[in-house]
């Protein structure tokens, strides 16, 4: 917390913010869950390696759980003991109940807790996130938060490619995308999250450097190359892919900030592994 700093930034670990940088910005987090073979974790308390090896051994997906509204509620509280006013930014919520347990807690806690759906997640969501927190440290209050992460919310871009649909397919949040099944489970697909919050395909494609090639190719449909912009590659056990992206951006983009963001077991509960790009020019 800073001098004049009235409003505490909250939102749920599907945002994938490093846990640094979080700190450095003041921001809150809120864990979603796994329970894989009988076995709860917070979301960022399992490493991708361990979760990703137990998942392949486990005989059924596992289980993914929004915040309680209780743990939503704790946490407003413990923020309104030091700030005015809290605004809490959640993942979708057409992909996740969160945005729906945030609200609860919201309404039972009182009009101090604005809660704000980003439509998006993972840096999609994170970078939502972290620019109100540089709002909040700023000094700015709830309404000029919320003009700024209206404003934003509508230029993030994100592209994500997966490996596979099996994850996303047998977790239910396959939607529009159910039209690229029948047969295509080898191919690599793109998926974008449409402007309803929901996950939408963008193309399907042979092959991983195809893949990420199109990714790129996606990117630079909504991104001026002359431009400076701001971009995260993200990655779920891909470490490899998320390298080839960033050198991919900084060759072909006029980059502001790039980072390498790893995927939560949350979200790669219902991604496998694969590699995403999240794009946001603000002039």
């Amino acid at each position: 917390m800073v001098e004049g700093q009235s409003v505490c930034i909250v939102t749920d670990s599907t945002s994938d913010i490093p846990r640094e940088l979080a700190a450095e910005l003041g921001i809150t987090i809120v864990p979603l869950s796994v329970m894989i073979e009988g076995e709860t974790f917070a979301d960022g308390d399992i490493s991708l390696e361990e979760f990703f090896r137990r998942m392949n051994a486990a005989r059924e997906l596992p289980k993914t759980s929004q915040p309680s509204v209780g743990a939503f509620v704790e946490t407003f509280q413990q923020c309104l003991d030091r700030f005015s006013e809290v605004v809490c930014i959640t993942i979708s919520n057409r992909l996740s109940g969160t945005f729906e347990s945030a609200m609860e807690a919201a309404r039972s806690v009182g009009d101090r807790v604005h809660v704000l759906d980003t439509l998006n997640l993972s840096w999609g969501e994170g970078y939502q996130v972290t620019e109100a927190a540089r709002a909040a440290l700023e000094g700015l209050g709830v309404s000029e938060i919320k003009s700024r992460f209206e404003q934003l919310r509508s230029k993030v871009h994100m592209v994500v490619g997966l490996d596979s649909l099996d994850n996303l397919a047998k977790g239910g949040r396959i939607g529009k995308v159910s039209a690229l099944l029948g047969g295509m489970l080898n191919l690599k697909v793109l998926l974008t999250v449409a402007e309803d919050g929901a996950f939408e395909p963008v193309a399907r494609v042979r092959g991983t450097k195809a893949g990420l090639q199109a990714s790129v190719d996606w990117v630079a449909g909504f991104i001026d190359e002359k431009k400076r912009a701001h971009f995260a590659v993200q990655h779920a056990l891909s470490p490899d892919n998320a390298e080839w992206l960033a050198d991919a951006i900084r060759s072909r983009f006029n980059v502001a900030e790039l980072r390498i963001v790893p995927a939560g077991a949350v979200i790669s509960t219902h991604t496998g592994t694969g590699w995403g790009i999240t794009a946001v020019q603000l002039d």
